[in-house]
Formats: C-alpha cells, structure tokens, sequence
C-alpha cells in the first residue's frame, strides 16, 4: 500500500489537495472517487454543464474538463519522476487549457468519458509503478516533488473540484 507523503515530499501550495485525501489504498480511493465523478456528472444534463454559479467562474463542463487535463499533467509528472527523469517539469497554465479546451461545445457525458479514461489510465500507471521509485524526487514547476505525492496531489485535485461543484454549483441547479 502507498504511504501518504510526508509534507516535506511537495509545495506547501498542495497541503489541501492531499489534507483531502482519506487514510487507506490509494488505488481503492482513486477507484471509489472515479465511481464518485461518474455519478455525480452523469446526472446533469449538457444545459446543466453550461452553468456557472458566478461570472467569470468555469462552467461545470470546464471544471470537468480541467479535472481531466490536470489529471493528465500529473499523470505526466508521475510517469518522468518515477522513471527517475531528473528534467524540470514545466509548470502549466489552467486558464489557457481551460480555453483551449472549448469543452462546451462538446456533451457532457463526453467529457465525463474522457475523465473516467484518463482516471482509468492514472490508476493503470500507479498499479504499476515499482515500489522502489514512490520517493523519486523530481523537480515541477520549479520545485521538488516525489513520486508518491504526485500520485496524492492529483487525487486531492479531483476531491477539490468534486466538492465545490457539489456545494457551489449543484444547489443551483438541482
């Protein structure tokens, strides 16, 4: 089973993505969230992903959206540090693949498709992964991060965003 990270393994930036998720498997929880995602964004509809609770605020297809495209970043990171690649990794800007994204023109069971393939992906990924490489330490964004708290950085990630849609949007529209 994957240790939880130490908060010396990552940038303070992260403390709440990973204070998010529970104690236990890792590989159990990231398989439990997916079921989470899945439900939650299966029971709205394309008109539904359009909204956003306040101007200037991502629709709930962009927030969708960006959960997969962060996930993917991640996975990136994951994959490099635990092969012992020592290049920096460069940091990524949200907005700009949030917009260039155009989410919302596509459905939203599509976008959910996708984060439910990516998630399946990560999870494939972190089976894998040797147990010897979980305290890799790379450099992201111009800061040392390890293997393992990638891994719990970009399921705190997913839990973030699950919860503001359920408290911010989802009232909303329900």
């Amino acid at each position: 089973m994957l240790q939880r990270p130490n908060e010396n393994e990552y940038p303070e930036y992260y403390v709440p993505y990973v204070n998010l998720v529970r104690d236990g498997d890792l590989i159990t929880i990231l398989k439990e969230n997916r079921s989470q995602v899945s439900e939650l964004f299966h029971s709205l509809s394309d008109e539904d992903g359009q909204y956003r609770y306040a101007q200037g605020k991502w629709s709930i297809k962009e927030v969708l959206g960006h959960m997969s495209d962060t996930e993917r970043v991640m996975s990136y990171r994951l994959l490099r540090i635990g092969r012992g690649d020592q290049t920096p990794l460069a940091g990524f800007n949200e907005e700009y693949f949030v917009n260039g994204s155009q989410v919302n023109d596509f459905p939203i069971k599509s976008i959910l498709n996708e984060f439910i393939s990516v998630r399946t992906a990560t999870i494939s990924l972190i089976e894998n992964m040797p147990k010897s490489v979980w305290e890799n330490v790379g450099n992201a964004n111009n800061l040392p991060v390890t293997a393992r708290a990638v891994a719990y950085i970009l399921a705190g990630h997913e839990i973030h965003h699950r919860n503001i849609i359920t408290e911010k949007y989802l009232p909303n529209i329900k």
